[in-house]
């Protein structure tokens, strides 16, 4: 059951879709089961054998150091994986913030309290490490101010910023603030 559930929101959060999401995570489930199970069977190369044997895969072998990041939709604004599931993360607590604003009149003071609002859950809320990531969440008299933080800043690693007015600002020199760059 667990394992359903992570797959549930990791779709839910690298596509940064509450509708298709979950529907297209477990279609592409499906799919790769699939082609998994039907895949013909072929005897390894020496090469694949060797690298079997070091650890590595013929893939992981003749693959760049840099793998490129494959966009997730039309207009994707990631530069990694990583930076996928964070602005993932992001839309989820800025729609969750929406609703919750709809629903109270007012922003929700925490991450705890947010849980439960739209598709962000109390797993969601426990911890603030996002993989790559640190989420931070600081509540003010009239709105919230959301950042994501990268382990190590680079130019696949952006920190993000958000506040109430759902708008995602990144910079990939310093600390996103409200005067860095729009995300598209």
């Amino acid at each position: 059951m667990k394992r359903r559930q992570m797959r549930y929101w990791a779709g839910i959060l690298a596509l940064g879709m509450t509708g298709a999401g979950p529907r297209l995570a477990r279609a592409q489930t499906s799919s790769q089961s699939q082609s998994q199970a039907t895949a013909p069977t072929k005897e390894p190369t020496t090469e694949q054998t060797s690298a079997q044997t070091s650890g590595q895969t013929s893939d992981q072998k003749t693959a760049p150091t840099g793998a490129t990041y494959q966009p997730k939709y039309a207009g994707d604004p990631a530069r990694s994986e990583s930076e996928a599931l964070a602005l993932g993360y992001m839309r989820v607590v800025l729609r969750a913030q929406r609703e919750y604003k709809k629903r109270h009149d007012k922003f929700a003071e925490s991450l705890a309290a947010l849980a439960g609002t739209g598709s962000f859950t109390k797993r969601l809320a426990q911890t603030t490490d996002r993989g790559d990531y640190t989420a931070s969440f600081r509540s003010h008299k009239d709105g919230f101010v959301l950042t994501m933080t990268p382990n190590h800043m680079d130019s696949e690693h952006r920190s993000f910023y958000a506040e109430d007015d759902g708008v995602i600002h990144a910079d990939d020199q310093k600390a996103a603030d409200e005067d860095s760059p729009k995300v598209k």
